[in-house]
């Protein structure tokens, strides 16, 4: 038998009659849900393990009213109520009870048919974005997303899948995956401090997953949130929304995924670096990982293959948001700059300049000097040691907040070239390192030839600082072709790097 208000509610509902759908009983590890009509009844079962105890009515009762006071959040008209079962001599059985969509409007079935679902998408985009804009945030809800908060739920998940090594998941991937996600924490508590501040910390959906989302004609339909654990539902609004992407991605579709991805972030009006997008999909991908794990060791064998997708899938966006120093050095007229520039356009880099550094220090009044001679003025040894000083200093506060940084000067004092690596170091990024070559009166010709620009070098200083073909860490530029050619050089080299998940250090 079901409350009253449960009752009331079935009548209420504008689809209820539609009497053409057949019943199904589904299980999963924690309830059975029966679909029977227009309708969809969940109940509990009576277990404990170690992250829920079903094993009373009452306890069990909670867990209904909990649930669908959550899921009512994002879908106030699914959820009708908690209702009961009852038997001769027994205590009454809690029930969700649910709206039943039709399975041919699910987000999944959707997107494995081919069918045309970016207008669905745009409009869950729009949907989540508006619900983490008014979405419950606390001190104890921030407190979720700490970097230490952010290890421990990535070592909880990795541990589990240590236990399925070899046998299911290859140990290689499992080490890159543990590594990179571990190299990206340790230098990103600026990033999180600013995420926390900033207010992106909420009480979030914390399981958007295709197979829960319904495309219907009077908007979309997200349903099963997390409520087993609160904690776990405490997330960045880039994580809550990496979930669905990665779901998407996995089904094939990362255009749909990074379509998705972008109308969130917009209608968010959101920030975020491309790292930790990258970062959030990733732990999403290895949370998904060990539920293929365990499904596999409940005799499920299927799902190893989900498992290693999964997990590849996780080892991409690692080596993607691995945040990385380039380094673009050679002497003036050599196409450096352009070459930076271009090389950051491609892969959402931020530049930062000698050039433009010297540039605003001179107008500051921080350094002064006549331009036109190595050594003295403008570039008078403790001149150039002050706008090393403030590149590194910009390029400090950019990668610890999860950005890719390409440094464009001549990089050839070997001191300063040190602390550029140094800071790669400290912030837990790997670099890549080009020099432009091109001789010394080829140079002279281009500064020469080329109009106004942030660089005050002369043609003599071009000579002077010319023919140095870059330490042996560095990869050549061959710059006396067209430029485009040398951008395109960097940025297969600089894409070879991130492919292969290659680590550069000092």
């Amino acid at each position: 038998m079901t409350t009253p208000s449960v009752t009331a509610s079935t009548r209420r509902d504008p689809f209820s009659g539609n009497g053409n759908l057949h019943a199904e009983i589904h299980e999963t590890h924690t309830g059975l849900v029966a679909l029977i009509g227009d309708r969809a009844y969940k109940t509990k079962k009576a277990i404990v393990t170690d992250f829920l105890d079903f094993s009373t009515p009452e306890r069990r009762e909670q867990a209904c009213q909990r649930e669908v006071t959550l899921n009512r959040r994002l879908a106030p008209d699914g959820y009708l109520g908690v209702g009961h079962f009852a038997s001769p001599g027994e205590p009454p059985e809690p029930v969700i009870v649910m709206r039943r969509y039709p399975e041919s409007a699910r987000l999944a079935a959707l997107v494995r048919n081919g069918d045309p679902v970016d207008g669905c998408l745009t409009a869950i985009a729009d949907r989540l974005a508006r619900f983490h804009r008014n979405a419950l945030r606390s001190p104890q809800i921030a407190e979720q997303a700490t970097v230490a908060a952010a290890f421990q739920r990535w070592h909880e998940n990795l541990d589990e899948l240590k236990r399925y090594t070899d046998r299911v998941i290859p140990e290689a991937t499992l080490r890159e995956v543990t590594c990179l996600a571990d190299r990206y924490l340790a230098g990103r508590d600026q990033l999180f401090m600013q995420r926390i501040a900033s207010g992106r910390v909420v009480d979030g959906h914390g399981d958007l997953l295709t197979q829960d989302i319904f495309c219907m004609p009077d908007g979309p339909v997200m349903l099963d949130c997390l409520e087993f654990d609160d904690r776990l539902r405490y997330v960045d609004g880039v994580d809550d929304a990496a979930f669905l992407a990665m779901d998407l991605e996995f089904l094939g579709r990362k255009d749909l995924a990074d379509h998705f991805f972008e109308e969130y972030l917009r209608r968010a009006d959101d920030p975020a670096p491309r790292s930790l997008r990258d970062f959030c999909v990733a732990y999403r991908a290895v949370v998904r990982a060990k539920v293929d794990c365990i499904r596999v060791g409940q005799g499920h064998a299927e799902a190893a293959s989900d498992a290693v997708r999964h997990l590849n899938i996780a080892l991409a966006h690692l080596r993607s948001c691995t945040v990385r120093l380039v380094i673009v050095g050679g002497g003036p007229g050599t196409g450096k700059t352009t070459v930076a520039h271009g090389l950051a356009e491609r892969v959402n880099a931020r530049v930062v300049s000698t050039d433009e550094v010297r540039r605003e220090l001179q107008r500051s009044g921080v350094i002064a000097g006549k331009a036109g001679e190595l050594g003295v003025g403008l570039y008078a040894p403790e001149n150039v040691r002050a706008v090393y000083d403030e590149v590194l200093r910009r390029a400090r506060a950019l990668l610890s907040a999860g950005e890719t940084v390409v440094l464009d000067g001549t990089w050839r004092d070997t001191q300063q070239e040190e602390r550029a690596y140094r800071l790669a170091t400290e912030t837990s990024s790997s670099v890549v390192y080009f020099v432009c070559s091109l001789s010394p009166e080829e140079a002279a010709e281009r500064v020469v030839a080329r109009g106004p620009s942030s660089s005050d070098a002369t043609p003599q200083i071009a000579v002077a600082l010319g023919g140095d073909a870059g330490p042996d860490r560095s990869h050549r530029l061959d710059t006396a072709r067209p430029l485009a050619d040398s951008v395109d050089e960097a940025h297969r080299v600089f894409r070879q790097v991130v492919d292969d998940g290659l680590v550069h250090g000092p």
